[in-house]
């Protein structure tokens, strides 16, 4: 589908999949907004989008997806521009090796991987729905069958041991029940909402965490990594198919919808999640 005069919102896209993804969409004449933290590294990100689509427009918004009060100020920063909304795409994540705690004071994890997707999206929900036909994609992972379920008793892994795969695949999980339930509060809008796993990407992810055992894995992991550019093949389809024009709700691997754990189709903690999500949102 082309891209031309349509407007993208983009997360986490200076580097891995974000930036495959970016480029791709620039590639086919779409409008970019990028949100990044790091100023030089989106500065960069934006002369290779020049470099490469020399046509496209592309804006840095500056913003810690890990601090509420910045993604409020980025949304109103897009809103103020007036454009339309055609695609946002929640991209930006972390994993961590030890608990830590956003600016927030939540536990970053779940702040950055779930709550930030949830406050983004909200946050710009009129503008996708006046922008119709408008779509919504969001990086989960397979990660989320590490989560056997949403721990509500104990979401930022206070009293719970800290374990990497499992803290980082309950975000997962949060993304793709949160996606279930957003699919139906949007029903016939004309937006659609979906979530993709993108499979075991060579990507930045994991080095903001400078911990050296962390560096190691990703290191001896690396040579049985996908690319970036072979990662962000899902997301590109599922953002830019037009046999997806009605499709929502759905969890995509491969740029094929996947079948998911009875977990991950709970609709009864999909709808308990958006109202703690909601709360969290509320007390910042």
């Amino acid at each position: 589908m082309s891209m031309h005069n349509r407007v993208c919102l983009i997360t986490g896209a200076t580097n891995g999949i974000g930036k495959a993804t970016a480029l791709a969409l620039a590639a086919q004449g779409a409008e970019l907004f990028v949100v990044c933290r790091n100023q030089a590294k989106g500065e960069a990100l934006l002369a290779e989008i020049n470099e490469q689509s020399p046509e496209c427009h592309s804006t840095l918004l500056l913003g810690d997806l890990g601090k509420f009060s910045d993604i409020r100020r980025v949304a109103t920063q897009f809103l103020d521009t007036g454009k339309p909304l055609h695609l946002l795409m929640n991209n930006a994540g972390v994993v961590n090796t030890h608990r830590k705690l956003s600016s927030d004071g939540i536990e970053e994890t779940f702040a950055v991987n779930h709550l930030a997707y949830f406050l983004m999206t909200e946050l710009l929900r009129d503008r996708l729905i006046q922008s119709a036909p408008a779509r919504i994609v969001s990086v989960a992972s397979a990660a989320y069958s590490f989560a056997n379920g949403v721990q509500f008793d104990d979401l930022e892994f206070k009293t719970t041991p800290y374990k990497t795969f499992k803290v980082y695949g309950h975000s997962k999980l949060c993304n793709i029940l949160w996606t279930r339930q957003l699919a139906k509060q949007l029903e016939g809008t004309g937006v659609t909402v979906n979530c993709v796993h993108p499979g075991a990407v060579s990507t930045g992810l994991g080095h903001q965490d400078h911990v050296v055992i962390g560096k190691i894995i990703g290191l001896l992991m690396k040579p049985f990594f996908r690319s970036p550019a072979s990662g962000a093949k899902t997301s590109i389809f599922v953002a830019t198919s037009p046999s997806l024009a009605n499709i929502s709700g759905e969890y995509f691997s491969d740029c094929k919808p996947k079948r998911l754990k009875s977990w991950a189709k709970d609709d009864r903690a999909a709808e308990r999640l958006w109202q703690v999500s909601e709360a969290y949102l509320k007390r910042a």
